[in-house]
């Protein structure tokens, strides 16, 4: 890692996804904001010596005079984090009225009084569209007025090693007196892209209603042997109490498949488009949602087994660690899930933030790491064996490495 470690709030953090990435890099957390309780709670569990009364509740609470005393250091490396993205869902709120969508300039104050070096922001893509994109042009605008740049762009999750097909915004704002950062072809460009089964297939079995708390087998791939994470309790593996009626429904989807497959005299008389489906086992995961858990809400069924996917593993699909433990009961845990940035990609992210925007020299151990995230896919024998084939470094600034 760094020598000096760079520095960072996370505002809007959720169960602190992001912040696991950043760490991860190399970046050390000085304070996080969240409002949802259980949140809260569940990012300071997982965090030595820190308790839910460290980060602070409601970002609308704070006056923009307290921010530095708050924070309790004068310099900032980065700012990063973004506001609930449900406010820019073109479905939600297409003419950008939710009250949500104004958050973002609660994250603007914060960097205008902070004067980090850089500004991280993730949204929904969706925000390019809000309100005929205006709420992407007055973000853009306002951090020009407190001097910054900004770049951005839409990745997906699954070029970071994420086993899912998560679309999202990255905007980097950086200070005016900062060389701007094109941020093109920023991925990790995985040697094998993960399917779903490449980051739950060591789970065990469990049916409908069931939860089982130990491991049956070993990891079979890096991607579950990184995520197991040397954790020896099994825990939020727990499947939905679906009905026998929706059981036998289900039963009757192939690997991959949809409603269409269920027998005319099974057919459900509602549901969305892309309910009733099943993951494919050896593509990544639709988006994860706070529906992970319902057939009838999501594409979410699992590849094999009769039952919508369980919290872990939707943990898992957005690349938790198994060690990550969350608080608050099922309904909670979901959406602090399925609302939160995957870690690898947030990981990613900070790589290429410390070489590009900070200057700072990756080390072999974070060049390892680097490699061993674009192999996720790949068992530990595979990878051992094709390591020397695979290729070495190219320039970090773009995350895109040499065949």
């Amino acid at each position: 890692m760094a020598e000096r470690n760079l520095t960072y709030v996370d505002l809007f953090a959720g169960a602190g996804g992001l912040s696991i990435g950043l760490e991860k890099a190399g970046f050390e957390l000085v304070h996080a904001v969240e409002v949802d309780e259980d949140a809260r709670s569940t990012f300071a569990r997982n965090r030595d010596g820190m308790s839910p009364d460290d980060i602070t509740g409601d970002i609308r609470d704070v006056d923009n005079h307290e921010i530095i005393d708050l924070v309790d250091q004068r310099s900032i490396d980065l700012v990063a984090g973004g506001p609930p993205c449900q406010g820019f869902s073109e479905v939600v709120s297409p003419d950008g009225s939710d009250d949500r969508n104004h958050l973002f300039t609660n994250f603007i104050s914060w960097v205008n009084e902070l004067e980090p070096k850089a500004a991280l922001f993730e949204n929904v893509r969706g925000i390019q569209n809000t309100a005929g994109g205006k709420f992407l042009e007055a973000v853009e605008k306002s951090f020009d007025l407190i001097g910054y740049d900004v770049t951005h762009r839409v990745i997906n999750s699954s070029d970071f090693g994420v086993p899912q097909h998560r679309r999202r915004l990255v905007a980097i704002a950086t200070r005016k007196d900062v060389r701007e950062h094109p941020f093109d072809g920023f991925e990790l460009n995985p040697v094998e892209t993960p399917g779903v089964m490449d980051g739950i297939g060591d789970l065990p079995e469990v049916g409908p209603g069931e939860e089982i708390t130990e491991y049956d087998t070993e990891p079979r791939t890096l991607l579950q042997k990184d995520l197991r994470n040397g954790s020896d309790e099994l825990s939020h593996h727990i499947a939905a109490s679906h009905s026998q009626d929706m059981v036998e429904m289900i039963s009757h989807i192939p690997d991959g498949g949809n409603r269409t497959a269920i027998p005319d005299e099974l057919q459900p008389s509602s549901g969305y488009h892309n309910s009733y489906s099943r993951l494919k086992s050896d593509e990544p995961a639709v988006a994860i949602t706070s529906n992970m858990s319902k057939p009838s809400s999501a594409r979410c069924i699992h590849p094999f087994q009769d039952r919508g996917l369980t919290p872990r593993e939707g943990a898992r699909l957005q690349t938790f660690p198994d060690t990550y433990r969350f608080d608050g009961g099922l309904v909670s845990v979901r959406q602090q899930i399925g609302n939160a940035v995957p870690p690898y990609l947030g990981e990613a992210l900070g790589y290429y933030l410390r070489e590009s925007v900070y200057n700072d020299e990756l080390t072999e151990g974070d060049r390892e790491r680097i490699y061993e995230l674009r192999c996720g896919a790949m068992t530990p024998e595979k990878f051992n064996e094709k390591r020397s084939e695979i290729g070495g470094y190219a320039k970090q600034a773009t995350l895109d490495f040499a065949n």
